[in-house]
């Protein structure tokens, strides 16, 4: 993960640098509005939105395929659109789509990707790339002929062929099984630990999880989060001790409506809830009380949110967060 400075030390410039970009397209359409971001080098970095919240018309900008309406996008220093060719020589781009010449062989498609690049010849890279994507044995094979798995793993190849120093990944296991998604997690980690710094796309919760250093929450044309993926957990997660009841109960005692508790709908169940960065959880208190009301459970059982349950909350109610938020 990107190393960040100590107070006093000189701030690491960013990998990645988005100011005030905003898009609209002709029909009226706002895709963007006024989008900062700052991703640094050698980080993975996880957007995560429902479709139509803008993450793949901010990465068609960053990486050069889209023109902003307003605002600049700098690549290790290269502006997207003055230094074009200097900017997209050190990206690579997965896209979401499987589109790619269905005619070619897997090893003259990624040597014609090579060559786009103004890079000489290097077949040994492509060999290793070709290699560490299970992709070798394929390499005489026509793209027609292989499954979407592997149509994948070429994609990913043809944006690996150039040695990019940015790696975009628009929804890169969208429609593949378990066993590929995991592979492609372990690739991917292995590009990180080779300096490549990723930045990633997904509708699947568990990968942004699993992968991601950073997390920036997309809704509605908006960057309305971005956040370390532990102090996001720690920040918005919460627990709950859920108490199983010796004898069910039709309510919740008064003496205990004080208390941040839930009732199951059986009456067999009582649900506490919690603030994990608070001082203190109040259990102690809540067990006190509840021997004191000759209340007797059988069972304890606790819980925390998963970044799951804190995305749905952020994208109904933006303001979930807000304060004390790390903006990028």
């Amino acid at each position: 993960m990107a190393t960040r400075p100590h107070s006093g030390e000189q701030r690491v410039k960013p990998v990645i640098s988005v100011r005030n970009v905003s898009k609209t397209y002709g029909s009226g359409l706002q895709a963007l509005k006024s989008i900062d971001l700052d991703v640094q080098r050698g980080e993975i970095f996880a957007l995560l939105g429902p479709n139509g919240a803008g993450k793949t018309t901010l990465i068609s900008i960053i990486c050069g395929i889209v023109n902003a309406t307003t605002g600049t996008v700098l690549a290790d220093g290269h502006d997207i659109v003055r230094e074009y060719r200097a900017a997209r020589s050190l990206i690579g781009l997965v896209p979401q789509e499987l589109s790619t010449d269905a005619f070619e062989s897997v090893w003259a498609t990624v040597k014609f990707s090579r060559g786009l690049y103004g890079k000489p010849a290097n077949p040994a890279h492509l060999e290793k790339v070709l290699k560490d994507l299970s992709l070798w044995d394929k390499r005489d094979s026509k793209i027609m002929a292989l499954s979407g798995g592997m149509k994948r793993r070429v994609l990913i190849a043809k944006a690996l062929a150039h040695e990019p120093q940015i790696l975009f990944l628009d929804e890169p296991t969208a429609g593949v099984d378990v066993d590929l998604r995991h592979d492609m997690w372990q690739m991917v980690r292995g590009l990180r630990e080779n300096g490549v710094t990723i930045i990633l796309t997904t509708h699947y919760i568990e990968e942004a999880e699993e992968m991601a250093d950073r997390i920036g929450v997309m809704n509605k044309a908006e960057l309305i989060l971005v956040e370390d993926k532990h102090v996001l957990m720690r920040k918005l997660g919460k627990k709950q001790l859920t108490m199983s009841l010796q004898s069910p109960m039709s309510v919740i005692p008064h003496d205990l409506s004080h208390l941040s508790l839930e009732l199951s709908p059986d009456g067999g169940s009582l649900v506490y809830t919690f603030d994990t960065q608070g001082d203190e959880t109040g259990i102690a208190t809540l067990m006190r009380v509840l021997n004191q009301q000759g209340i007797d459970f059988k069972d304890l059982h606790s819980s925390e949110s998963s970044l799951e349950d804190i995305f749905v909350s952020l994208v109904r109610d933006p303001t979930v967060g807000v304060s004390g938020e790390t903006r990028a």
